[in-house]
């Protein structure tokens, strides 16, 4: 019997989600253009966005089955990180356009057809409803889901809201609403933008992953039996969901026979405690015992030999 692979059941869910999320995307587009909605189109770009780190989810799953070579020793992992950083400007210039072009609706509202809006708004939450389900079942054990899963979530909410701007413009043709909505959406955009850029940009520059607290890892990490002492400490990502530890351990007197153990201890702590899934640990670099905790890099001539 094949053995079921759980890549492989998520990678699926993440597709169907995609061509749902597609839909939706079209029919808004389409839809606002039709109906002069910039409520709808403002919803577009919402799902434009969370389609972009649902493609991000899909990616980061066939990226890990790519092998790493001479040239790329930790493989395609932050393609995804240059990737969001790119959808993230060209969002936040999207969002920038929303908030503009709703400004001026609401000094001159412009008529919109309130009936289709209204339907298309509807199609979209269906969309997004049966989306989220099909995420649901890995959301709680896989955080790429739960990400995903949300992002979903967030379209359906905004899509409620284009649904009861349609229903007041129907009602009561205060077409100014449907400016107050797009900005409402433009905001969420907006915000949504900032965050997958302030994520990627830190990424980018090696930051410590966030969350993260550099001073309590240490103290875990001294606390495993055999370890006297850590230096020369870095912690950052690969992408969004590979972090990486290096340092330099200096182990006691009484487990110098038994080197191996204390790595091998470490490595389990930081998997388990941190999901730190790649880790460099040198043991008894003698240059460095004295040396600082975070040690700072500079640059080196060619020319010298290797220093620590």
């Amino acid at each position: 019997m094949e053995e079921h692979n759980p890549d492989k059941s998520i990678a699926a869910r993440f597709t169907y989600a995609i061509v749902l999320t597609v839909v939706t995307l079209v029919a808004e587009v389409f839809g606002g253009i039709w109906t002069n909605s910039l409520a709808l189109l403002s919803d577009a770009a919402h799902v434009f966005l969370d389609l972009f780190a649902l493609l991000l989810s899909l990616g980061a799953i066939k990226l890990a089955g790519l092998p790493s070579s001479e040239t790329r020793t930790f493989g395609w992992h932050r393609t995804e990180v240059f990737a969001s950083f790119i959808n993230g400007v060209s969002i936040f210039l999207i969002a920038l356009g929303i908030l503009y072009e709703a400004s001026g609706r609401l000094m001159e509202p412009e008529p919109v057809n309130s009936l289709p809006m209204f339907i298309i708004a509807v199609v979209g939450l269906v969309m997004n409803l049966i989306a989220a389900s099909a995420l649901h079942q890995h959301s709680h054990d896989d955080l790429n889901v739960h990400s995903a899963f949300l992002h979903v979530i967030g379209d359906a909410a905004a899509s409620v809201g284009v649904i009861i701007g349609g229903v007041v413009i129907y009602f009561s043709h205060w077409y100014v609403v449907d400016a107050l909505i797009s900005i409402g959406i433009g905001f969420v955009v907006f915000f949504g933008a900032w965050r997958v850029l302030r994520e990627s940009t830190h990424i980018l520059l090696e930051g410590v992953p966030r969350g993260m607290k550099v001073n309590e890892i240490a103290g875990s990490i001294r606390n495993v039996p055999g370890v006297q002492d850590i230096h020369h400490l870095n912690i950052w990502s690969i992408c969004s969901h590979i972090v990486v530890l290096s340092a330099h351990l200096d182990v006691s007197d009484d487990f110098k026979w038994k080197q191996a153990d204390v790595i091998h201890a470490v490595e389990h702590m930081l998997l388990d405690r941190y999901h730190i899934t790649h880790t460099t640990l040198q043991v008894e670099c003698i240059a460095c015992l004295a040396g600082p905790f975070i040690r700072d890099l500079s640059h080196a001539s060619h020319h010298h030999g290797h220093t620590h």
